[in-house]
C-alpha cells in the first residue's frame, strides 16, 4: 500500500521537492508506462489543490502529429488534440511549458470542461522528442505561477524514462 501526502505546511518548493520523491518511489520499478501515468495522475492530484483535472495526453504515431488522451482524473475530456491545437497542442508543438492565468483568452483554447479557467501544460521530453504532456486545469483564474511550472517541469524531466 502507498500513503503519499504532502505536508500541511509545506512551501511550494518543499510541495514539489515532496512530489518528485513521492514520484521517483512510485514509478522507479515499473515498467508499463500506462501504469505510471495513472499513478502519477493521481499523486498529481492527491498533491496540488484547486485542481478540476490531472493527467496525460500521450503523443500518437499519426501523421499530423496528434495528442490522444492518457490516464487523468477529472471529467471526461477530449479524446485527440492535434500539434499546435488549444493549450496542450501548443505545449507539444513548441516543447514549452504553457502557463496561462486566462483559457478563456488564449487563441484556439479547447474547452473540455467549461468550469476550467487556467491551465498548466508541460511538455515530457525523451531523447529530444516531445512523448506525452503533463495537463493540469483549474476552476480558479491565475492558480498556476513560475514555481508550478518549475514544479511540474522537474517531474515531467524525471519520469519521461518511465512513461
Amino acid at each position: 500500500m502507498y500513503t503519499f501526502a504532502p505536508a500541511t505546511t509545506a512551501d511550494k518548493g518543499e510541495l514539489y521537492r515532496e512530489l518528485l520523491a513521492a514520484a521517483e518511489a512510485l514509478t522507479a520499478d515499473e515498467a508499463d508506462g500506462v501504469a505510471n501515468m495513472a499513478n502519477l495522475a493521481a499523486l498529481i492530484w492527491t498533491f496540488l489543490p484547486d485542481l478540476n483535472w490531472a493527467g496525460f495526453y500521450r503523443v500518437a504515431g499519426d501523421a499530423p502529429a496528434m495528442l490522444v488522451l492518457g490516464p487523468f482524473i477529472g471529467k471526461p475530456a477530449c479524446i485527440r488534440i492535434p500539434f499546435g491545437t488549444g493549450v496542450c497542442g501548443t505545449a507539444a508543438a513548441s516543447g514549452e511549458v504553457q502557463c496561462v492565468a486566462d483559457v478563456h483568452a488564449f487563441p484556439g483554447h479547447i474547452a473540455c470542461d467549461a468550469d476550467s479557467r487556467s491551465e498548466l501544460v508541460v511538455p515530457v521530453i525523451r531523447d529530444g522528442a516531445v512523448v506525452a504532456v503533463i495537463d493540469l486545469d483549474s476552476p480558479l483564474p491565475a492558480r498556476f505561477d513560475d514555481a508550478d511550472a518549475r514544479g511540474i517541469a522537474a517531474l515531467a524531466t524525471a519520469i519521461a524514462g518511465r512513461i
